[in-house]
């Protein structure tokens, strides 16, 4: 008789942190300076080069990036953004922040990107951005993208709700396109890295992402013709930290206690201390990146020889992050992708969904969105089993996983 295999328990994205980040952050918490200071500005300036971007902001989300993107650019009442039906809801709740209107867009067939035709067909004269989704760590294509707006841009009006948005939204000349980089940090396509390829981006540093300070995010931005990435940087910090004209490290120089209050706004400033585990994290990116790839590449030979569809992170001309390892099962109902999911947590095994498309979620219906109208998301959502892919998991975990995955799958398949 054949010896029952151990069982194990495999959490389904738990960070790596290393003795190099806890280190870092005693040495921040010892320094005295524990709030927004010199280690966010070390951290920002490091960011600003690995993604080829002369600034970037860090905050305390990717949904903060993403709404201050929005409020950069002068987007509220009025105004349409349309996103991606197929995402989380803090690409969608950044637009519902601002006061704008959200514009879902059904997926292509059989791909988690969002219908390219139906985007460029919902371009109308209120239209002021396009949120693209670099779901999974793959960028998507934004020279689609461009040159929708490009077809349309006939019908674009300036607009804006303050003078830095007006002055954008001129220069530009078009409707906006963002990139919820959330999963993308270190993802590249055509030789650019995520955070330049469009015209704003926000990142996230959230504890279940590749890249982690516990809690965090970051925006950047391509350079306007015409507009100073300095006033940019600038704009952030102030919609950032109630309007303060002076942030806490400058107010430290001597004699400089005064300060202004340029505008009642908001408050989510990155802390030195979550910077400190991002500057160590940046060090040992390359490194995790990099298992990634190989752990992809033993799921990428399991999920061939199953015959079961999956994302092709890495191509001729892009590289992904690696993020999640989304898999789909061909011709199962959605109760037995559940079945699928408990029995592989019976295994000790934890895996995901990405994701329950926003029409369905109660939020969202109550704007007046149905699932109905989004049948190639549903379509997606369906039969998506997410597995475990972090680098936490050894070489015997992945083989666990693999094994495991393949006796519950089989029957499943057709």
């Amino acid at each position: 008789m054949a010896k029952k295999e151990e069982k194990r328990f495999i959490p389904f994205s738990p960070p790596d942190i290393s003795e190099e980040e806890i280190h870092e952050v005693a040495e921040a918490m010892r320094s005295g300076w524990i709030t927004t200071g010199p280690r966010v500005k070390a951290f920002e300036n490091r960011l600003a080069r690995y993604c080829h971007v002369k600034k970037m902001v860090c905050l305390n989300s990717a949904t903060a990036s993403e709404e201050l993107n929005l409020r950069i650019l002068g987007i509220g009442e009025g105004d349409e953004v349309i996103v991606p039906a197929y995402t989380y809801t803090s690409t969608a709740s950044a637009v519902v922040h601002v006061g704008a209107k959200v514009i879902f867009i059904d997926s292509q067939p059989g791909c988690l990107e969002m219908d390219y035709d139906q985007m460029e067909a919902a371009i109308n004269e209120k239209t002021k951005a396009i949120v693209a989704v670099d779901l999974a760590g793959i960028i998507c294509d934004y020279d689609r993208i461009f040159q929708a707006v490009e077809n349309k841009k006939h019908l674009f009006t300036p607009g804006g709700n303050n003078d830095i948005g007006k002055r954008i939204q001129k220069k530009l000349g078009r409707v906006a396109v963002f990139a919820d980089c959330a999963h993308a940090l270190g993802a590249s396509r055509d030789g650019k890295m995520a955070g330049e390829i469009a015209d704003f981006s926000s990142f996230s540093f959230h504890a279940v992402k590749n890249f982690t300070t516990a809690e965090g995010g970051a925006a950047s931005w391509r350079h306007i013709y015409g507009i100073s990435d300095d006033e940019m940087y600038r704009q952030y910090q102030l919609y950032s930290l109630h309007g303060q004209s002076k942030d806490a490290l400058a107010k430290t120089t001597l004699g400089s206690w005064e300060y202004d209050v340029i505008g009642a706004w908001y408050k989510c400033n990155m802390t030195d201390i979550t910077a400190a585990i991002g500057l160590r994290q940046l060090d040992r990116y390359p490194g995790l990146l990099e298992r990634r790839r190989e752990l992809i590449s033993k799921y990428d030979k399991m999920a061939d020889e199953l015959g079961i569809d999956h994302l092709k992170h890495y191509g001729e001309n892009y590289s992904s992050s690696g993020h999640l390892y989304i898999t789909r099962i061909p011709g199962a109902t959605h109760e037995q992708r559940c079945e699928i999911i408990n029995k592989l947590a019976e295994y000790g095994i934890a895996a995901n969904v990405h994701f329950k498309p926003l029409p369905m979620m109660t939020a969202y219906k109550a704007f007046g969105w149905d699932i109905k109208d989004f049948p190639n998301a549903y379509a997606l959502y369906e039969n998506e089993i997410t597995l475990p892919l972090h680098t936490k998991l050894s070489d015997e975990d992945i083989d666990y996983i693999i094994r495991c995955f393949t006796k519950v799958v089989k029957p499943y398949l057709k």
